[in-house]
């Protein structure tokens, strides 16, 4: 800081020691003391507008989304009869959809009670515009409105980001992160290797290995199917794997 003429500032600086929830009662959680100032230990930070829990449970995170999108769906509540329908359905576009799909790739590996959450909010979200009641089952207006659920949402943030990263259309310290069967010298001369999956590598931890970039982007690249990943165009292939999502969310549909 000092060799490019910064100056720390301890009210907005803050420490965080990431490990597991079983090692969190192990630590110190003492100040820590840079020159003449201190930083403060803290349970959660934020970083560009996503909240990353000490055990890197996003519990934080979600509790937060789940929170402001609430708020915001009972202030269209008090208002849906004042408004159009087609203005109604951009104002929950724009002030709750945005919301959850914002950093939906780190939540990737979640528990179910987790995303759970978040499906509420998408659930309620779909009773406001169809104006259903509060205990009407949902499954048909998500499939009215062509809503995929959170775990989906989910792979289609992570499988673009892959077809981007196969493409060379995505920042390089993402596309360096991922390794590919047809380009691995190794499995050249296996069925694998002519076939454009990722490799998805070994982990340690269940909770926090395998919720890692590499790890979630490649399960989830891998669970498509050929007609889907084959695609040559970004645009298509959204299309593509949108129908293929919304088949998997409603296959009863």
């Amino acid at each position: 800081m000092k060799v490019n003429r910064l100056q720390l500032n301890a009210a907005k600086s803050e420490q965080l020691w990431c490990t597991s929830p079983r090692q969190q009662d192990r630590l110190r959680n003492i100040p820590l003391h840079v020159g003449c100032d201190i930083v403060q230990p803290v349970k959660y930070v934020r970083n560009l507008g996503i909240f990353i829990d000490s055990d890197v449970s996003m519990k934080t995170h979600i509790s937060k989304t789940v929170s402001s999108c609430f708020d915001a769906l009972r202030r269209l509540r008090s208002i849906r009869r004042s408004i159009s329908q087609a203005v109604l359905l951009s104002l929950v576009t724009s002030l709750i959809m945005t919301r959850l799909d914002y950093g939906s790739a780190v939540l990737a590996g979640l528990p179910s009670y987790l995303l759970n959450r978040l499906q509420s909010v998408l659930n309620a979200a779909a009773r406001l515009l169809c104006h259903a009641r509060k205990y009407d089952h949902v499954t048909h207006l998500l499939r009215d409105l062509h809503w995929l659920r959170v775990p989906e949402r989910i792979q289609f943030r992570l499988a673009v980001l892959a077809f981007c990263c196969r493409n060379h259309k995505a920042p390089s310290y993402l596309d360096d992160d991922l390794h590919w069967t047809d380009e691995a010298e190794s499995r050249h001369r296996l069925r694998s290797g002519s076939c454009p999956r990722l490799i998805v590598p070994r982990t340690r931890l269940n909770t926090i290995g395998d919720q890692s970039f590499h790890v979630t982007v490649a399960q989830a690249w891998n669970s498509l199917p050929t007609s889907v990943t084959a695609s040559t165009s970004l645009p298509f292939f959204k299309r593509q794997l949108k129908t293929f999502l919304f088949t998997k969310s409603f296959p009863s549909f």
